[in-house]
């Protein structure tokens, strides 16, 4: 693939419906504009950060896997193969079960006809079976739905600009750069979701195998995406925050469908449901797409998964395909992976955070190695991506021990605990690996 066809699969990975959503629960902290643009720029530094060292990463190991195939080098199989755990069991599985389900709620309400759970299932089958015919029909079909997906929602924020500002929009609120805001708890909290919603900076990584010249190209793709879709944000958030009264917007989910109906009037609100849901399989491609790459790689690399390892002809990890495609099934008939996100993030935040902090321990463990291209401002972005990430962990975690001893609004601290266990129970799994063919470690290529 091309540089063009892999930052199509980065921007769709990244842009969902976060963006549209979170600015409602931001305005119950502050209602300073230029407090929620720093917020917006803030996390998008944050995944810059993350960009700008998986660019050193990716072009000294230039191999499909992100994270699993960094951490097996630079920490251990053991590491590496417990983030590919994570990945193949939650990390893509259950994102595209609860997007495929977002999609069916969305066009639910335009054609109220359809069943539950026909059009989530239609939708994720369908797309898998795109991508399982050739490397080739999936690149074309994502690049297609990204480009798509861009067009409109620039459209969508020349719109906003090109209509008066609301009156009582909270623009209108502009208070200057207030440092209380900045250092407040609730911030902290909010920079957490905000960089959530930029989640999908590292995309380009889990399929550097499939890069033309990864070496070169995997640094500026995973760079450029991440500044394009920063940019989409930031102009998409002044929108919001110039096309709605403040009044109808605090508290509210439903921000794009607010500021639509402001913006194109009453009529158009009907389709701003059709609009997102469109954005969703965008998304859902792209994670159908570069899952399946984490599970081949890890297949090439444990004989105990080598049926993940077998391609299609054309190139395809067929079987890596259809196999996430049944978990994500699973996830949707059952409805069991609500509770699966809410911990997914801590786990993949953990290994992120350990992939970053590699880049130090790989330019110390291997100082010889190839580097075709060096972190910018080493270690600046590790310490700004670590001190986020960090809060984040510590955060969700502390939550959850408030809200089961303090608040008492759950019976366990399931959070941890499932962490805990996913991590426990795939350490089992290597160690099986390891014991089924008989050696302590496969081996790795740098």
């Amino acid at each position: 693939m091309g540089p063009v066809a892999t930052s199509a699969f980065v921007v769709a990975n990244m842009i969902g419906t976060g963006v549209f959503t979170s600015l409602g629960l931001q305005l119950l902290t502050t209602t300073n504009p230029v407090s929620i643009i720093i917020l917006w720029m803030l996390g998008g530094l944050t995944a810059v950060c993350g960009a700008l060292c998986y660019g050193e990463l990716g072009a000294a190991m230039p191999r499909s896997g992100g994270e699993y195939h960094y951490l097996s080098v630079i920490y251990g199989p053991a590491t590496g193969f417990l983030s590919g755990w994570v990945s193949l069991v939650v990390g893509f599985a259950a994102p595209v079960a609860l997007s495929c389900m977002a999609v069916g709620e969305y066009l639910g309400a335009v054609l109220p006809l359809l069943q539950p759970k026909v059009m989530p299932l239609a939708v994720l089958f369908g797309i898998t079976l795109i991508h399982s015919i050739s490397v080739k029909v999936g690149t074309v079909t994502q690049v297609f739905l990204t480009s798509l997906k861009v067009v409109l929602i620039i459209a969508f924020i020349i719109a906003g600009f090109l209509v008066p500002t609301t009156e009582g929009a909270v623009l209108t609120c502009a208070e200057g750069l207030s440092l209380s805001d900045i250092l407040s708890p609730g911030f902290a909290v909010a920079l957490i979701y905000v960089y959530y919603a930029y989640t999908g900076w590292n995309a380009a990584a889990y399929i550097a195998s499939d890069l033309k010249n990864p070496q070169k190209n995997l640094p500026i793709i995973l760079l450029a995406s991440t500044l394009t879709v920063m940019v989409l944000y930031i102009l998409l958030n002044v929108i919001f925050m110039k096309s709605a009264p403040l009044e109808e917007m605090v508290g509210e989910v439903e921000i794009g469908v607010i500021c639509a109906s402001h913006i194109f009037g009453a009529g158009f609100k009907r389709f701003v449901g059709i609009f997102i849901a469109f954005m969703l399989i965008s998304s859902i491609s792209s994670m159908i797409f570069i899952g399946p790459r984490v599970a081949m790689t890890m297949g090439e690399d444990h004989p105990s998964m080598k049926a993940l390892s077998r391609k299609s002809s054309s190139g395809n990890p067929r079987v890596a395909l259809w196999v996430q495609c049944l978990i994500s099934a699973v996830l949707i008939l059952t409805d069991s992976f609500e509770l699966v996100t809410k911990y997914t993030g801590v786990l993949l935040s953990v290994f992120g955070l350990l992939a970053v902090v590699g880049v130090i321990v790989h330019r110390r463990k291997f100082p010889s190695a190839r580097r075709p291209y060096r972190t910018f401002a080493y270690p600046l972005p590790i310490i700004l991506f670590s001190v986020v990430i960090l809060w984040s962990i510590g955060y969700l975690v502390y939550e959850d021990y408030v809200n089961t001893y303090v608040l008492c609004t759950q019976s366990f601290m399931w959070i941890t605990a499932m962490s805990v266990l996913t991590l426990f129970a795939g350490y089992l799994i290597y160690l099986i690996d390891l014991k089924l063919i008989k050696k302590k470690q496969p081996r790795y290529k740098e």
